[in-house]
């Protein structure tokens, strides 16, 4: 069920990492930029992490390509949210995900939400951090989900997830 996204990726041979999102939402997919809600915390905690040198506007998604950053997601399908994905909606995923690893070669995919990890793969569990399976010489990193539906896990707690991404 994999087709065309409004959301366009963004990629480029030999970034540092490609964040993998779980989905569009329907915020993102009317403006055609990742991560576009507005209390989506991902752009802030690219922010105070360090990974952006200021705060980028969803509108800005191409300047992470300078950055060393790229964006995709595990799935294309628009829902209103990532309960509403369906595993057909992951297929063809984990291929996907290896092709850009052998073509691109970023150095790391790092997943926005364990389930967009768990859906590509097709795994029931996962932790965060740095994950045992890579693609090739691609490191595989897992990040707490940066959506307002996320609001169990505190600011502080994926903050200290993406800095240690900032470091590996």
């Amino acid at each position: 069920a994999q087709g065309v996204s409004a959301v366009p990726d963004i990629l480029a041979p030999g970034l540092r990492c490609v964040f993998c999102g779980i989905n569009p939402g329907r915020r993102s997919s009317a403006a055609g930029s990742h991560f576009a809600n507005p209390r989506n915390d991902f752009w802030r905690l690219l922010a105070a992490a360090g990974l952006t040198p200021r705060l980028l506007d969803p509108s800005e998604q191409w300047d992470l390509l300078g950055l060393g950053y790229g964006l995709t997601n595990a799935a294309y399908r628009t829902t209103k949210g990532s309960s509403d994905l369906r595993r057909g909606d992951f297929a063809g995923s984990a291929k996907r995900l290896e092709r850009l690893a052998a073509e691109l070669e970023p150095g790391t995919i790092a997943f926005v939400g364990k389930s967009s990890y768990q859906g590509a793969f097709g795994v029931p569990r996962s932790e965060l951090g740095l994950q045992r399976r890579a693609l090739g010489a691609t490191t595989l990193f897992v990040l707490p989900s940066t959506s307002p539906a996320n609001a169990a896990v505190p600011y502080d707690e994926r903050l200290a997830w993406f800095t240690r991404l900032a470091e590996h």
